[in-house]
């Protein structure tokens, strides 16, 4: 059988999944086992597409993106360069939470802005625009244009990514007693 897509020699493609035909794959990307790209797809340099996820028809994945297990990406959608879709909210390197990655879902014709970060377990509706680096940190209705959010410190962090209260009035963090 005749493969009606490309890849690049230098991009890996495991086994098993599916490619649709006239997507194009391109240098050091890397689509994982179960990963499921439908047609006419272009994924840019650098891309990263995790075991189980689903892209639809058409979709644009930019440069240096990261499309991790948890994540659906509807028909006609475009993700420019470096815009981040994790899939745990609360991330420390020595716990592992792979029983906790959140749902993704972008829907049809959303367009994601460069260096835009979607915080996991929300729904981008459908043509929706999330501007050139916006924080999403809930389901965003169709149609709507979101724009940059600055950071600011909402409180504190245990080492095990649990939050905190705050420190009391002397500035000194008071922890919560844990039941042993």
């Amino acid at each position: 059988m005749e493969k009606n897509y490309f890849v690049h020699d230098s991009a890996y493609v495991d086994q098993p999944r599916i490619i649709g035909d006239g997507t194009k794959i391109w240098h050091f990307s890397h689509v994982m086992k179960n990963a499921r790209i439908s047609r006419n797809c272009i994924l840019g340099q650098n891309v990263h597409i995790a075991n189980d996820v689903a892209l639809g028809d058409n979709v644009k994945t930019q440069n240096n993106v990261s499309v991790y297990t948890g994540c659906v990406i509807e028909d006609d959608v475009f993700l420019e360069p470096s815009c981040v879709l994790p899939n745990v909210t609360n991330p420390r390197s020595q716990i592992i939470r792979q029983d906790l990655y959140e749902k993704t879902l972008i829907r049809r014709g959303a367009s994601i802005g460069v260096n835009a970060t979607l915080v996991c377990g929300n729904t981008i509706g459908q043509y929706a625009f999330i501007a050139a680096g916006a924080v999403v940190i809930r389901d965003i209705p169709n149609y709507a244009l979101m724009i940059v959010t600055s950071a600011r410190r909402a409180g504190w962090m245990s080492q095990h990514g649990f939050i905190l209260p705050a420190p009391n009035q002397e500035g000194i963090m008071v922890y919560p007693e844990v039941a042993l």
